[in-house]
């Protein structure tokens, strides 16, 4: 997925015109390599300010109870550090970006557990049920114990309903604006679905 897809955009930018760079973020920057999607001789890669990365952000904040709609935000709402859901404990976020499209992750929402007090990530990660020992095996690789997440194949969605802890993922502190959050949330999910292809 994570190949195709990074082909199919660098081919895109390639033809805007006879330019002979191309900016990409730091995680696709390092894919591009490491998969040699492009050859340095020819092409110069640049990597794009990963300020940037949501500036297309789609934000829903809504009740945790009723699910009723509070209100919808843009970018500039991420500079709220992620302490805002512990503030704000009736309330979850629903976000959607076209940087999440691109690992095959459908949106995240977060929310501050009840119970817990930890942080929680949701998601559909759409891979195929087959590799559901190999995402498990990852996950547990990377985040500890199988406690800090729960994964299930949605067989009406054909995709992976995943919730893990924001805490248990390494760089995590309560200062941490909800734009680094996200930055943090898309690193780890790269990784994880570049791991599992690598694994098919």
């Amino acid at each position: 997925m994570i190949k195709n897809k990074l082909e199919q955009y660098i081919a895109a930018e390639l033809s805007k015109g006879d330019t002979k760079k191309i900016e990409l973020y730091k995680e696709e920057k390092e894919y591009a390599k490491t998969h040699q999607l492009i050859d340095p001789n020819i092409i110069q890669v640049e990597e794009k300010n990963a300020d940037l990365r949501f500036i297309d952000v789609y934000i829903e904040r809504s009740d945790k109870e009723t699910e009723d709609l509070i209100a919808e935000e843009n970018h500039s709402f991420l500079t709220q550090t992620i302490d805002y859901l512990k503030i704000n404990r009736n309330e979850f976020m629903y976000v959607e970006s076209t940087s999440f499209d691109f690992i095959g992750v459908e949106s995240v929402s977060l929310e501050l557990d009840d119970v817990f007090g930890t942080y929680d990530v949701m998601l559909g990660l759409k891979q195929q049920k087959k590799m559901g020992p190999v995402i498990k095996d990852l996950l547990g690789n990377h985040l500890g114990d199988s406690t800090s997440f729960d994964l299930l194949f949605n067989q009406g969605e054909g995709m992976w309903d995943l919730n893990f802890s924001l805490n248990h993922l390494s760089g995590f502190k309560e200062s941490l604006s909800i734009e680094k959050a996200l930055q943090l949330i898309y690193h780890f999910l790269f990784t994880l679905v570049e791991e599992v292809e690598m694994a098919k």
